[in-house]
């Protein structure tokens, strides 16, 4: 039986983000009522749609937009930009995205919001991948020795370097860091080669470059990875010199039978990690 009652958004039910996206939902009841805010640059097919699984957004929206404008193009075609003030219905079968440099805000009812929330959470998987941490070594010394313009082109070309080899192994760019890298792989060895034509690259522009690898479980939530194996992988990392590629004991015994060679480095505690880690040094770099 319907009731008297009211909910705010200062205290959802649920709250749901990702990158470029946060969902709040309440529920009264039968009904669920979502307060969604896209951010500029979201879009569903490259920030949503490869999660889900499917060419184009299956879920019926209906809804009141407060501020921002999105651009809705159908499978067929039809395009409809929706703006601030206007009450949409967006059937399932299109994409869309943030047009201009404000978010797109606003109120969904009935199952649209419900459905929304559950993709983003069924967007969150764990799996088993190698994990790579890269940095350039002494990158402020050398921004000071070279100037800002001539470092900004080395940086340019270390990317688009490392990226290309990146491709080539078949690794998977998750975020830079300023000056370095985190990918992961879904092969241990070919994360190891790429490791290693990496500090080639690198070495090429006369750039020191150090790279950490480790493998484990991580969890992929929209466009970023987290878990234990990614922080592991930052600490072996740090433990590498110049042109050094570290490998931890996990990712070491994932790659036996192929031709790469690695040197016992030692026993290390990692910063923020218990128990003591083997680590291995990368000797021998094959060209593929």
């Amino acid at each position: 039986m319907p009731r008297l009652q009211a909910k705010s958004f200062a205290q959802p039910d649920d709250v749901r983000t990702m990158p470029k996206l946060r969902v709040e939902t309440v529920g009264l009841d039968e009904a669920t009522i979502g307060h969604c805010s896209f951010d500029p640059g979201w879009r569903w097919s490259t920030d949503l749609g490869p999660m889900v699984g499917t060419p184009s957004c299956l879920i019926r929206h209906v809804g009141y937009t407060m501020s921002g404008t999105i651009r809705v193009v159908m499978d067929d075609g039809e395009t409809l930009d929706i703006g601030p003030n206007e009450v949409f219905e967006i059937p399932p079968g299109h994409d869309k995205w943030v047009i201009g440099d404000e978010p797109w805000v606003v109120v969904e009812w009935g199952a649209s919001s419900r459905a929304m929330a559950v993709a983003m959470h069924e967007t969150s998987e764990r799996s088993l991948a190698t994990v790579m941490f890269t940095d350039i070594i002494d990158s402020t010394a050398i921004l000071e020795r070279v100037g800002d313009d001539a470092w900004h082109d080395l940086l340019v070309a270390h990317n688009t370097l490392l990226r290309d080899e990146l491709n080539v192994f078949r690794g998977r760019e998750m975020k830079t860091t300023g000056d370095g890298f985190l990918a992961v792989f879904d092969s241990a060895t070919r994360a190891v080669r790429c490791a290693a034509a990496m500090v080639r690259s690198a070495r090429a522009l006369n750039l020191p470059i150090r790279i950490g690898l480790h493998t484990g479980e991580v969890e992929f939530v929209g466009g970023d990875v987290r878990g234990i194996a990614v922080h592991a992988a930052a600490r072996v990392m740090s433990l590498a010199g110049p042109n050094e590629v570290m490998v931890s004991s996990t990712t070491s015994g994932l790659i036996e039978g192929s031709d790469l060679v690695l040197e016992d480095a030692g026993v290390h505690e990692l910063k923020g990690l218990s128990g003591s880690r083997q680590i291995f040094r990368l000797l021998d770099s094959p060209a593929n």
